[in-house]
Order: structure tokens, then C-alpha cells, then sequence
């Protein structure tokens, strides 16, 4: 319990330096605690000392452990951090509070109709494949307008865009283009930053930081 809020106090305290520095509110700030592969009693010390947003990569693997510890914390925040098969899409609005990786028309289709089935809609952002990667998810910079437009047009609320930059480069230019690309947009969210470098996301507009290690600690 004490390394996990110790660990949690480090994240804060964090993010509400590089958020001063920035001139802006540590409160404007959800700290997302990555739990993917890890189990209910590594993520029981974190609800202990009071983390509430909880960010998951895989659909199945959330089902299997959240339906409990969400009984017993009804108060957790759900959020999809990774790929989406469109044929999960009901399960996935059924299950999170919000989808961090829209990024394709069928995926848009498919979660326009889970959500008028199930009368309720998760918060959205659409991951942009901010680096141009071919090996990551997301859509390109070009096509975000095209996405966005048809998003609207099948009823959906998009409120903000996440990124993953290339790995082993300077990640402030990636997480500059995101701002300006949610900017230009009048989109509010972005969903930027991660163990390593949400310090640097947050200085440059991070409305929400998925960090895993930091908080979990380095598996041994």
C-alpha cells in the first residue's frame, strides 16, 4: 500500500510541477493509471490511495477483472488506451467510460450503433498516427478532418485526440503537432504522454496522462 502511494505522490506532485511551470492547473489534469497485465491486487493499492482513472489496452482482459473491483469502487473511471476491433464495440461501450483510439471509419460505424443501442455514448478521441508509423495504430494527420466529419455525421461526440510518439525520439514536436492538430480542430481533449515523458506532455497541453510504470513499478 505505501509504495503505491508513494509512487502515486511522486506522479502528482509531478505533473503539478510541469503543470506550474506551463501556467496551468494541476486539477485540468487526469492522471490515467495504466493497469493493462496487471491483476486486481497490484491495482488494489492504487484505489487504496485514491486513484480513480484506470486505462486498459484490451477489451477482454478488462471484462475479466473490472466488473469486480469496479463493485467494489463504483466510483472508477474506465478508459481504452488501445486498439479496438470494430466487432468489439459493444462490449467496449458497455464496459469503458472512454475510448482513447478511435481511428478508422469502420470502427466510427461501429461504435455510432453500439452506442444508440445501448443509449449512452463513451467519451471519444481519435489516435492519430502522429509520427507516421506503419507499425501503430491510428489515423494519418491528413485524414483526421475526413474522420472527424464523418464521426459528427453518425452522431458521435469526439472530444479530444491521442498520440503515441515514435519511440527513442524527442517526444515535445509530436506532442506540439497534437495540441495544434486538437486546436485547429476546437477539439478539447488530448490524450498525450506516458511514463517517460508526461512531464514534457504536460508542459505542452496533455489533458490526460496514461502512465504505467511510474505507478506500477518495474516488474521484476
Amino acid at each position: 500500500m505505501s509504495d503505491a502511494a508513494d509512487r502515486l505522490t511522486e506522479v502528482r506532485a509531478k505533473i503539478a510541477d510541469a503543470a506550474t511551470r506551463a501556467q496551468r492547473r494541476a486539477d485540468d489534469i487526469c492522471l490515467i493509471a495504466v493497469s493493462k497485465t496487471h491483476d486486481a491486487a497490484a491495482i488494489r493499492p492504487l484505489i487504496a490511495a485514491g486513484q480513480r482513472h484506470f486505462g486498459e489496452n484490451r477489451v477482454q482482459e478488462a471484462a475479466a477483472k473490472w466488473p469486480e473491483l469496479r463493485a467494489e469502487t463504483p466510483d472508477i473511471v474506465l478508459h481504452l488506451i488501445g486498439q479496438l476491433q470494430s466487432n468489439k464495440a459493444e462490449e467496449a461501450v458497455a464496459l469503458f467510460d472512454s475510448i482513447h483510439s478511435v481511428d478508422r471509419s469502420s470502427l466510427v460505424q461501429a461504435l455510432a450503433k453500439a452506442s444508440e443501442k445501448a443509449g449512452k455514448q463513451p467519451q471519444l478521441f481519435v489516435q492519430v498516427n502522429i509520427g507516421d508509423e506503419d507499425q501503430k495504430g491510428g489515423c494519418a494527420v491528413a485524414d483526421l478532418p475526413a474522420l472527424l466529419t464523418e464521426a459528427k455525421n453518425a452522431g458521435l461526440t469526439i472530444d479530444g485526440l491521442m498520440a503515441i510518439p515514435p519511440a527513442d525520439i524527442e517526444p515535445a514536436p509530436f506532442f506540439a503537432l497534437l495540441d495544434e492538430l486538437a486546436e485547429r480542430n476546437s477539439l478539447p481533449e488530448r490524450s498525450m504522454g506516458m511514463s517517460g515523458d508526461y512531464e514534457t506532455a504536460v508542459m505542452l497541453g496533455a489533458t490526460h496522462a496514461r502512465v504505467g510504470t511510474a505507478l506500477f513499478g518495474v516488474r521484476g
